[in-house]
């Protein structure tokens, strides 16, 4: 026999049930605070400061050879929809780890390709909750020449029914949509490209290679 803290017996079976129920609860308690958990305000006096070189680069090369089996969204399909050469502002666009979705269909090659480019799966709090999108993250740490390391996360999602179009060469979350995902999967809702492109919608106005989705607000 088991007992509990207020004295109830409960055997074993009966515990073990328990236990996994509070553990749903909690995990449900914690997914519903995440996700309505949104980006924290900008900091103005940073604004003008752009990524580095070598994480915009890292993701591109990663994003060309996924680039026919995945939909991007977040802060790379921000970037894919600006101007061509645009200033990497980090206030514009999140490039802190990548976020796409997969085709049921096509999540085994995806796969294949990350674990060919030396992505390896990380285990995170988010694995064991029910989710229709199946959510996976894998991470590839390099060795740069300066000795430093540094740290590629692709987070994806399986997907078959989003709105897309095809911007700069790469497929992405069409733009209203990918407002939408701000509510539950982004939290970077501050991020310039964001409100430039939901004023921009409101307006009538086609957010797409628009030059306010990358520059510095006024």
């Amino acid at each position: 026999m088991i007992v509990i803290q207020n004295g109830t017996e409960w055997n074993e079976e009966s515990a073990k049930r328990f236990l996994t129920a509070l553990c749903f609860v909690r995990n449900d308690k914690f997914k519903s605070k995440k996700n309505k958990k949104m980006g924290a305000p900008h900091n103005i006096k940073r604004y003008g400061e752009v990524w580095p070189e070598f994480r915009i680069q890292y993701g591109l090369e990663i994003l060309e050879k996924l680039k026919n089996k995945v939909i991007i969204s977040g802060g790379w399909a921000w970037h894919f929809m600006s101007e061509i050469g645009h200033t990497e502002y980090k206030h514009a666009h999140d490039h802190k780890d990548i976020d796409v979705f997969v085709k049921k269909e096509n999540v085994a090659q995806v796969i294949m390709i990350l674990q060919q480019e030396g992505f390896l799966k990380v285990w995170t709090r988010y694995d064991h909750l029910p989710s229709e999108e199946n959510f996976r993250r894998y991470e590839k740490t390099i060795e740069m020449e300066n000795g430093k390391f540094h740290r590629i996360t692709i987070d994806f999602f399986e997907r078959n029914d989003l709105e897309i179009i095809v911007t700069n060469g790469f497929t992405v979350v069409k733009p209203d949509v990918l407002l939408s995902f701000y509510r539950n999967i982004h939290s970077s809702d501050k991020c310039w490209a964001v409100m430039a492109a939901k004023d921009l919608l409101e307006k009538g106005i086609d957010p797409v290679g628009h030059p306010k989705l990358s520059e510095i607000p006024k």
